[in-house]
């Protein structure tokens, strides 16, 4: 242990963060992807029409009653097979984009039909088009009512990227997995990885908070409602 926290850690410390660092950055674009994909699944499963609804409901069941490694798993191993190849860093940004828009699709759902139809209806009846609609009236309500969940998942998606080891992603706990070969301390590297995982997760808490704050009380000044008067581009 004396050896480990003199001479190891200032060895491989920076070799580990190179890996959080991917992690990071497998994250953040999962997030983005994932965020905007769960959106639209959302919205196709709202509408009347059973020919789009029903493909987006199986395709969210599919993707929530799977383990998120054996999509993983097919994605990289097995889409070459079907002349699609994609790289390690890749199909992982892919398997984690698909997995947490399944879940998020759920989120926006229930967001969005939480907006009061009334609103709805009060915009059409002003004019405005569906997609003004969702723009200026839903979107807005929608997203805030789903910002404390959206932070959850994306710290929880932070913790997933590690299954993106097993497809030879250089992530943290496969730049683990290499030190710990070349220590053969597996207790001690492990912490490690732990306390760094723990420092990205507890930061994006803070920061996801200080959001929270920061959008909460200007939306509370400023209560969404339909315009008496609608620009050009609103009628749009």
């Amino acid at each position: 242990m004396h050896n480990f926290l003199f001479y190891e850690i200032p060895e491989h410390f920076p070799f580990l963060l190179q890996g959080a660092l991917v992690t990071v950055e497998l994250s953040l674009i999962s997030m983005l992807l994932g965020t905007v994909l769960g959106f639209f699944l959302a919205v196709g499963r709202l509408s009347a029409r059973r020919a789009l609804r029903w493909p987006l409901d199986a395709f969210v069941e599919v993707v929530r009653d799977t383990p998120l490694i054996v999509q993983l798993l097919l994605i990289y191993f097995s889409l070459p097979e079907a002349g699609i190849v994609l790289s390690a860093f890749w199909a992982g940004i892919a398997g984690l984009t698909l997995n947490l828009a399944a879940y998020l699709s759920e989120v926006f759902r229930a967001a969005i039909v939480a907006v009061d139809r009334g609103q709805r209806e009060a915009a059409i009846s002003l004019g405005m088009s569906p997609v003004g609609v969702y723009r200026r009236v839903i979107i807005p309500q929608a997203a805030l009512a789903s910002l404390p969940t959206l932070g959850g998942y994306f710290i929880a998606l932070l913790k997933d990227c590690s299954l993106v080891s097993f497809i030879s992603v250089n992530e943290l706990l496969r730049h683990a997995t290499i030190v710990i070969s070349d220590t053969f301390d597996s207790m001690n590297t492990y912490i490690m990885v732990a306390i760094i995982y723990f420092m990205m997760s507890f930061i994006s808490a803070r920061i996801i908070r200080y959001i929270e704050l920061w959008l909460t009380p200007s939306n509370r000044r400023a209560t969404i409602s339909i315009p008496l008067t609608m620009d050009k581009e609103g009628a749009r």
